[in-house]
C-alpha cells in the first residue's frame, strides 16, 4: 500500500510538471481542441450521410474516410520527421479548418451531397499527420522519462474525454440546431487549437541526411524498414493492431448487444457508448500510476486481459443492462491503459529521426483493422450469434496475449526506463542538460558501466577517440606529453574533444584510484549530441572552453 502510495504521489508530481511544462501544456490543450471536434464531426457526419441515403451512405462515407487516411498514414509521418513538428500540427489544423468550414457552407448552402461527402473524407485525410505529428513531438517537449509517461497518459485521458464528450456535445447541436452547426463548431474548435499550437517553441532537431537525400517513398517505407528490422517491435505494434481490430468488431458489438441482447434500442447504445468513454477516463487517470514505473509489459498485458476478459462475460453472464454497463466501462479504462504502456514503448525503442514515420505506419494499421473489424463484425454475429461473437472476440485477443508473453517480456526488458542514478549521471553534464527527456533515456541505456584499478590507463594521448567517460566514483589523473595537470572526480567527465573535433586524443587519463566509469561508444554520443541544437551548442561551449583551458563544469582543464 505504501509503494503504491508512493506512485500515486510521483505520478501527481509527474502530472503537475506536464501542466508546468508550458509548451508541453499547451500541446496537450491544443490536441484537446483538435480530438473533440474530431469526434463531434464523426457523429455529425454521420447523421448526414443518413439522411441523404440510409444506412449504405453511412458504411459507404466511413470506409471512405478511413481506407484513404490509412494509405496516406506512413506518408503523412515523413512531414513530421522532415518538418519542424509544431509547424505540421499547426497547417494541419489550418487545412482542417478550411474543408470543415467548407463542409459547414455547403450544408448550409443545401449543395449536392457528394461534394459534402469529399469534403468530409478531405478533411479525414487531413487530419492524418496530427496524431503521427502530436506523438513525436511529445518525447521532444518532455524534459524527464517519467514526464513523458505522464504526458501520454494525459493524452490518452484527453482523447478518452473527446470519445464521451464529442458526441454528446454532437448530439445537443444536432437536436437544437443541425449538421451544418456542428460543422462550424468543429471548426471553430480547430481554431482554438491552431491559437494554442502557435505559441509553441519546440527545440530545433537536425534531421538526418538519409532525409534530406531520400525520395518521398524511401522515406515513407523508413518506418516500415524500423519495424521490419526490429522483430520484437513487431510483436508489439501486432499486439496493437489485433486489438484495435477487436475494437473495430466492439463498434458494432455496442449496437447489436444493444438492441439484441439488452433490448434497449436507441437508448442502449448511448447508454454502452459513455460507459465505454466513462471507463476510458477512468483508465486514463489511473494509468498516471504508469509515470515512474520501469517495465511497461505487465501494465500492457494487463491493458490486453481487461480488452478479452470483459468481452468473454458479457457472452456467459445473465444480459442485464447494469453488467453490461460495468463491462463495457472495463474495457476502456483496460484500452486506456494499453494506449499509455504501449505508446510508451514505441517511443523507448524507436529512434527520434524515424518516429513519426513509425507512428504513420502505427496510424495505417490501426485505421485499416479498425475498419475491417467493422466490416467482420456482422458477419460473424450473423454466423454465430451475438454472445458466442462476444466470447470468441475476446478469447483470441486473450489467448494472443498470452502466447506473446514471453516476447513482450523480452521487449520490455530492452526498452525499459533507465536507472534514475544512471539519468542523474547523464543529466549532471552540461553537454547533455539541454536534452529531452526521452532522449536522455535513450542515453542512458546506453551507457557502459566499467570498474577499473588504480592505476589503470583509461586513454592515451595520440590515440583515436572511441568514447566518452563520465566519472561516477573515484578520481582520475590528467596528463599531456607525460606531465599531470589536472584530475577529475565524481561527477567529472572527459573524451568529447577528440570525438566532437574528430581529432586524436589530446591527454592521457589515468585511474588515480579504483574508479567506476560510465562509457558512451561515439556513435551514440555524437548522435544524440549532434541531433539536439542545445545541446550540440553546450558541447560547443565546453571544447572551446576546454582547448583555451578556461575551468569548466566536471572539470578543472581539458581532457580530450
Amino acid at each position: 500500500m505504501r509503494d503504491l502510495r508512493r506512485r500515486f504521489q510521483d505520478s501527481g508530481a509527474a502530472f503537475v510538471a506536464v501542466v508546468r511544462n508550458p509548451d508541453l501544456r499547451r500541446l496537450e490543450i491544443a490536441w484537446a481542441w483538435s480530438v473533440l471536434g474530431q469526434w463531434s464531426y464523426l457523429v455529425a457526419v454521420s447523421v448526414y450521410a443518413y439522411d441523404q441515403g440510409g444506412e449504405k451512405a453511412v458504411g459507404l462515407v466511413f470506409a471512405l474516410r478511413l481506407i484513404p487516411a490509412a494509405f496516406i498514414a506512413p506518408f503523412a509521418g515523413i512531414l513530421a520527421d522532415r518538418y519542424r513538428r509544431e509547424r505540421v500540427l499547426l497547417y494541419t489544423n489550418l487545412v482542417r479548418i478550411v474543408l470543415v468550414t467548407a463542409a459547414a457552407v455547403g450544408v448550409y448552402a443545401d449543395v449536392e451531397p457528394p461534394i459534402v461527402y469529399g469534403l468530409a473524407v478531405a478533411a479525414a485525410m487531413a487530419t492524418t499527420p496530427f496524431r503521427s505529428a502530436q506523438a513525436a513531438l511529445t518525447p521532444t517537449l518532455a524534459k524527464t522519462p517519467a514526464e513523458l509517461t505522464a504526458a501520454n497518459a494525459v493524452a490518452s485521458s484527453v482523447e478518452s474525454l473527446a470519445v464521451f464528450v464529442g458526441p454528446a456535445l454532437a448530439g445537443l447541436l444536432l437536436a437544437l440546431a443541425s449538421t451544418g452547426t456542428v460543422f462550424a463548431a468543429n471548426a471553430a474548435m480547430l481554431v482554438l487549437s491552431t491559437l494554442v499550437l502557435v505559441r509553441i517553441r519546440a527545440p530545433r532537431l537536425a534531421r538526418r541526411s538519409e532525409i534530406e537525400a531520400g525520395t518521398i517513398v524511401s522515406e515513407a517505407l523508413a518506418g516500415f524498414r524500423t519495424i521490419g528490422r526490429n522483430s520484437s517491435l513487431r510483436v508489439l505494434i501486432g499486439l496493437l493492431s489485433w486489438q484495435t481490430f477487436v475494437a473495430g468488431m466492439l463498434q458494432v458489438f455496442i449496437v447489436v448487444t444493444a438492441f439484441q441482447l439488452l433490448e434497449q434500442g436507441d437508448a442502449g447504445v448511448g447508454y454502452l457508448n459513455s460507459a465505454l468513454g466513462l471507463g476510458a477516463l477512468i483508465g486514463g487517470i489511473a494509468s498516471l500510476s504508469l509515470t515512474g514505473v520501469t517495465r511497461l509489459g505487465s501494465p500492457m498485458m494487463a491493458g490486453v486481459l481487461g480488452w478479452g476478459v470483459p468481452l468473454i462475460l458479457l457472452g456467459l453472464l445473465p444480459a442485464e443492462l447494469a453488467i453490461a454497463l460495468a463491462m463495457f466501462a472495463l474495457v476502456g479504462a483496460a484500452n486506456s491503459v494499453l494506449d499509455v504502456a504501449g505508446f510508451t514503448l514505441v517511443q523507448r525503442a524507436v529512434p527520434d529521426e524515424v518516429l513519426a514515420r513509425v507512428f504513420g505506419v502505427i496510424q495505417m494499421l490501426w485505421l485499416l483493422t479498425l475498419g475491417v473489424g467493422a466490416l467482420v463484425a456482422p458477419f460473424i454475429v450473423d454466423a454465430i450469434g451475438i454472445e458466442p461473437a462476444l466470447m470468441a472476440t475476446g478469447a483470441s485477443l486473450v489467448g494472443l496475449g498470452v502466447v506473446l508473453w514471453p516476447t513482450l517480456s523480452r521487449i520490455d526488458a530492452a526498452a525499459k526506463a533507465p536507472e534514475a542514478e544512471e539519468l542523474r549521471v547523464l543529466a549532471s553534464v552540461p553537454i547533455f542538460t539541454p536534452l529531452p527527456g526521452s532522449s536522455l533515456e535513450h542515453l542512458a541505456g546506453r551507457l557502459v558501466p566499467t570498474r577499473l584499478d588504480a592505476g589503470t590507463m583509461i586513454v592515451r594521448e595520440g590515440d583515436a577517440g572511441d568514447r566518452f567517460y563520465i566519472v561516477a566514483e573515484g578520481a582520475v589523473e590528467i596528463s599531456e606529453e607525460g606531465k599531470p595537470i589536472s584530475e577529475l572526480n565524481a561527477g567529472g567527465y572527459f573524451g568529447e574533444i577528440a570525438l566532437l573535433r574528430d581529432v586524436p586524443r589530446t591527454a592521457t587519463v589515468t585511474a588515480k584510484t579504483s574508479v567506476v566509469l560510465y562509457a558512451l561508444d561515439r556513435e551514440d554520443f555524437l548522435a544524440a549530441v549532434t541531433s539536439h541544437a542545445p545541446s550540440a551548442q553546450a558541447a560547443e561551449e565546453v571544447v572551446s572552453s576546454r582547448l583555451a583551458g578556461v575551468p569548466v563544469a566536471g572539470a578543472r582543464l581539458p581532457a580530450g
